[in-house]
C-alpha cells in the first residue's frame, strides 16, 4: 500500500498546541482497525476516534498497510524498519513513532524493530483485542496510552515498546498469553517496564540486552529478502520427517521448538545432530514459556546454539537477521545471549 501522511492540526493550531510533541502513527491494520461489519479503518479514522490525543501530542498518520497481522511477514518487517529509520533520519523534531498492529504477530514485528531501528527515540507498538466497533473497544485507550508513553522523558533508550492494557513492555520480553482477554500481553518472567496510570506514566525497570543503537544486527542495505529459517516443532512420537524436510528444502538455519529445557525426542536429536554436522546451524528453543534453555547441560554440541530465554519465534527473528552475513553456531550463540 502506498504511503500517505495525514496531519491532525494545521495552521490554526494554538500556540499551546504547537508546543506539544509531534508523533507519527504508522498504521498497518489489525483488530485495532477492524469493524464488526467487516473491513478496516484507515489510520486517520483510528486517530480521529480518539479526540483526547489532541491534548497529548500533534499526531501525523501514515498508511503502511491495512491487513490482519496474521498476514504480516518478513517483507513487511524489512519495509517497516526502512521507513522508520528514514523518518527518524530526516525528522529530528519528531518525538517518536506509534505502530498500530494486529496482536497475532506483534511479538515478531516488535522484536525485529527492536533489533533494527537505529534511533533511541521511542517506537511503540499498539493494538487491541476488541475491534473498533465492539462494546468496550480497547484500541482507543491503548492508542492514547502509547502517545502518553512517547511524551514521557524516560521513554527513549528502551528499544521498541509494546503498550496495551495500561502496561509498558519491552519488545524482547513480552508474550501474548491469552486468545481473548485484553490483558493478553505480559512479560511473565521479568515483568513489565512500567505502567500507564491515569495521573502519570511510570517506568520502573529497563532491559539489559542490546537493541536499536547498540544492536549488532542492523538491517543491511543490500538485504531485500531475509534468509530462510524455518521453525519446526518437536512433539511426542516425532519421527523428525518435518525437521529433515526443512533441511533438505535449503534452510540457512533451523529453529527447533523443543520440550522443556530444550530436550528433544530421540528422532529429532538424531536428525538435528546430522543437520548441524552438515554445516547448517540448529537453534534449540523451548515450547515452555519460562526458563532459559542452557547449552551447558549438553556440552555445547558442535553446530548447535541455544535460545536462552528467547521463545522460538523470536529466536527465529534474530537468526534471520544474523544470517544476512555468514555466521557459525558459536556466533549465533553470542548474539542470542546478548540481544
Amino acid at each position: 500500500m502506498a504511503s500517505a501522511c495525514s496531519v491532525f492540526g494545521g495552521p490554526a493550531l494554538s500556540l499551546q498546541a504547537q508546543e506539544l510533541p509531534r508523533i507519527l502513527v504508522i498504521a498497518t491494520g489489525g483488530t485495532i482497525a477492524g469493524q464488526s461489519t467487516g473491513g478496516q479503518l484507515t489510520g486517520a479514522q483510528i486517530v480521529t476516534a480518539v479526540p483526547e490525543l489532541g491534548s497529548v501530542a500533534r499526531i501525523e498518520v501514515e498508511e503502511f498497510s491495512r491487513v490482519g497481522s496474521s498476514a504480516i511477514g518478513p517483507d513487511h518487517w524489512v519495509r517497516l524498519t526502512r521507513r522508520i529509520n528514514e523518518v527518524f533520519a530526516t525528522d529530528a523534531g519528531l518525538a517518536g513513532i506509534i505502530v498500530t498492529h494486529g496482536t497475532d504477530t506483534m511479538e515478531e514485528t516488535a522484536y525485529f524493530l527492536h533489533l533494527t531501528v537505529s534511533d533511541d527515540r521511542p517506537v511503540v507498538m499498539v493494538g487491541s483485542m476488541r475491534n473498533s466497533s465492539a462494546v468496550s473497544a480497547d484500541g482507543p485507550a491503548n492508542l492514547l496510552s502509547a502517545a502518553r508513553v512517547i511524551r514521557h522523558p524516560e521513554a527513549g533508550g528502551h528499544g521498541v515498546l509494546v503498550v496495551l492494557n495500561d502496561e509498558i513492555h519491552s519488545a524482547r520480553d513480552v508474550r501474548k498469553m491469552d486468545n481473548n482477554r485484553v490483558d493478553t500481553f505480559v512479560s511473565r518472567e521479568f515483568g513489565a517496564l512500567g505502567v500507564v496510570d491515569t495521573d502519570e506514566v511510570v517506568f520502573r525497570r529497563t532491559g539489559m540486552t542490546r537493541h536499536t543503537t547498540s544492536s549488532e544486527l542492523p538491517l543491511l542495505p543490500q538485504t531485500d529478502e531475509l534468509p530462510r529459517v524455518p521453525l519446526v516443532a518437536d512433539f511426542a512420537g516425532n519421527d523428525a520427517t518435518l525437521l529433515r524436510a526443512a533441511y533438505e528444502e535449503g534452510a540457512s538455519a533451523i529453529v527447533l521448538q523443543a520440550f522443556g529445557g530444550g530436550r528433544a525426542s530421540p528422532a529429532a536429536r538424531r536428525v538435528y545432530a546430522e543437520i548441524a554436522a552438515a554445516g547448517v546451524p540448529v537453534v534449540i528453543a523451548s515450547r515452555v514459556p519460562e526458563g532459559r534453555v542452557m547449552g551447558t547441560a549438553r556440552g555445547n554440541e558442535e553446530g548447535l546454539a541455544y535460545a536462552g530465554d528467547l521463545p522460538p519465534h523470536k529466536a527465529r527473528v534474530l537468526v534471520m537477521l544474523a544470517l544476512q552475513t555468514p555466521r557459525t553456531a558459536a556466533d549465533l550463540q553470542r548474539l542470542l545471549s546478548s540481544h
